[in-house]
């Protein structure tokens, strides 16, 4: 057999055992698998966010797919390494199956989109690209795109840095796919360098102009702004203690998943506005009643 056929025939059959491992290991949240030959065999290094749920009982459910994987697959003497995901919200696998998982629930795709980047920028990551096709909201197909942070599209330093998973919902109008690219936060670009080099004086001097600036812009901050920005507003009360908001308009806004005020608040007017009953104008309304009850 040529080396091409031969090359292309065994990568058709690790992507052929990765999406094996994905649908058995679905519910322990598949965060990715690499496949390695060594002498003793193939190993399996697995990565997921419940690792035993993979294991299961007395090691009972992994040799039930080692043995899977013998059988269907050929494998020579498959060896199979669980581990767990470090950080849950940096795998774009596992992050872009619960958004798919979320999509299902019957979340608005915004809301589902907007809540996964936060989570996904707040654990760190330097930028992430999300995107969400399918039919959406009617009958045709479209593409919303969620980002944040720095974000690379092609090029080396793209396949380098960035990280990328893709799950499916499956919706009454049809599937939905979704994509989630991740930049790692360890990730050094090209762009970032470091200057070496100066007399230890200068550093010195520039370090305490900097500290003189960072004193006189602290002690001009005036003592009201200060409590200000430390002041927490308590935004869990229900929905209809806002004003405007009576029992038909909340019902619609729980059956859309806004329950508290603080709901409302992480929600944009496009997101309000495609409630049933609410509309433009009312979801203005809204935002400025919250803007109102913060700056109290």
């Amino acid at each position: 057999m040529a080396v091409e056929r031969k090359l292309i025939r065994e990568h058709k059959k690790r992507v052929a055992v990765r999406e094996f491992l994905h649908r058995e290991t679905e519910r322990a949240g598949f965060g990715g698998a690499e496949i390695s030959r060594t002498p003793m065999g193939t190993r399996i290094h697995l990565v997921t966010e419940r690792p035993g749920f993979v294991i299961g009982r007395r090691g009972e459910t992994i040799k039930k797919l080692t043995k899977s994987l013998n059988e269907r697959f050929g494998l020579d003497n498959p060896q199979i390494e669980v581990a767990e995901s470090e950080n849950p919200s940096l795998n774009p696998q596992i992050m872009a199956q619960k958004l798919a998982e979320a999509l299902e629930r019957g979340w608005h795709f915004r809301r589902a989109g907007h809540s996964t980047l936060r989570r996904i920028m707040d654990a760190g990551a330097k930028g992430c690209l999300i995107t969400i096709a399918g039919k959406l909201t009617g009958g045709r197909k479209r593409t919303e795109k969620f980002l944040d942070g720095h974000i690379k599209w092609c090029g080396d330093t793209a396949l380098v840095f960035m990280d990328s998973g893709y799950a499916t919902a499956k919706k009454k109008l049809g599937i939905i796919g979704c994509t989630v690219a991740i930049m790692r936060r360890d990730a050094k670009l090209p762009d970032e360098v470091e200057i070496h080099g100066g007399s230890l004086g200068t550093r010195t001097a520039t370090a305490a102009v900097a500290a003189t600036a960072n004193a006189t812009v602290a002690t001009a901050t005036p003592p009201a702004e200060a409590e200000v920005a430390t002041a927490t507003v308590d935004l869990s009360g229900d929905i209809t203690d806002l004003e405007g908001i009576g029992p038909a308009k909340a019902k619609h806004l729980r059956e859309a998943d806004f329950n508290t005020l603080k709901d409302l608040d992480e929600a944009s007017i496009d997101d309000l506005s495609e409630v049933e009953g609410i509309g433009p104008k009312l979801a203005v309304k809204i935002k400025d009643e919250l803007k109102k009850l913060r700056s109290q």
